[in-house]
């Protein structure tokens, strides 16, 4: 769920859930060139690249270009997050 997106840079303020069994495996690893903050507020996502599992109250700061993912959460996820381009 997008709660802010300004129409000029493209960046953006989201509510990301995930159902329980999700796998974005089929995505495959992502690159951005943007960065994105993400803070976990419930359950849990394995990165599976890293083959660590990242659980509520824990945050991660991608700068552009790092690889991350695919993920799995076998209890399902809820995100916030923040991708925002440097000026």
């Amino acid at each position: 769920m997008c709660l802010s997106r300004d129409a000029v840079t493209g960046d953006d303020t989201s509510l990301l859930r995930w159902a329980a069994g999700t796998d974005s495996t089929p995505l495959g690893v992502q690159q951005h060139d943007y960065w994105e903050e993400v803070y976990i507020v419930e359950g849990a996502m394995t990165d599976l690249s890293l083959g660590e599992t990242f659980a509520a109250g824990m945050y991660a700061c991608r700068p552009p270009g790092m690889p991350h993912g695919p993920w799995k959460s076998e209890s399902g996820y809820l995100a916030l997050v923040f991708r925002y381009r440097t000026r």
